[in-house]
């Protein structure tokens, strides 16, 4: 019997949403994985928690919009780049825009007068889903799409940030920037083979 290969999309969707439930169960997890300011993660030296941000989502409301749509996104967009890229350079696209996102917000979760709706902390797996449509953007010629409705669902995500308070949209940035560049990076490595 032939093993068809696993997905890492899959494998990831099936982790952050098993972190979910966690979090349902002992919420006290959320304070240990959270990212934190630039400066606390120097002193405590607890860099995991650039990762580890991405497990977490809101449990907040009943319905888990921020979970849903994270998933959604990581579904529609990972799976195409993974086909196309492969596993390991797909990994390595959200884990870089995971990472770019992760700094970005932790510089700015250090500046004394920001107030942030989590108390100084911000989670969730956006930064890296924000990395997928930078991908997107920066190959759509590798892979065949047009990157116009991109910018369009990228904009709405921006302002929709900007007016409803609680979105971390400097990781967003920092994902979006970062998986842009990735992706460029891998491109020209691959057409230099």
């Amino acid at each position: 019997m032939i093993k068809k290969p696993q997905s890492a999309v899959l494998a990831l969707i099936t982790v952050i949403c098993g972190f979910y439930l966690f979090e349902l169960l002992d919420s006290s997890i959320i304070q240990q994985l959270e990212l934190t300011s630039i400066g606390y993660l120097q002193s405590s030296n607890e860099w995991y928690r650039l990762l580890t941000v991405a497990l977490l989502h809101d449990t907040s409301s009943t319905i888990p919009f921020h979970l849903a749509f994270n998933m959604m996104v990581l579904h529609q967009l990972g799976t195409p780049i993974e086909y196309v890229f492969g596993k390991g350079k797909f990994l390595t696209i959200f884990l870089f825009s995971l990472l770019s996102g992760s700094i970005l917000s932790a510089i700015y979760l250090q500046a004394p007068t920001f107030y942030y709706a989590f108390g100084g902390t911000s989670i969730g797996a956006s930064g890296a889903v924000f990395g997928l449509f930078g991908a997107f953007i920066a190959a759509e010629k590798y892979l065949g799409v047009e990157a116009k409705s991109i910018y369009v669902i990228v904009g709405i995500n921006f302002a929709l940030g900007f007016t409803i308070g609680g979105v971390d949209w400097r990781a967003h940035l920092g994902g979006l920037i970062g998986g842009f560049l990735i992706t460029k990076l891998l491109l020209r490595l691959n057409a230099s083979k």
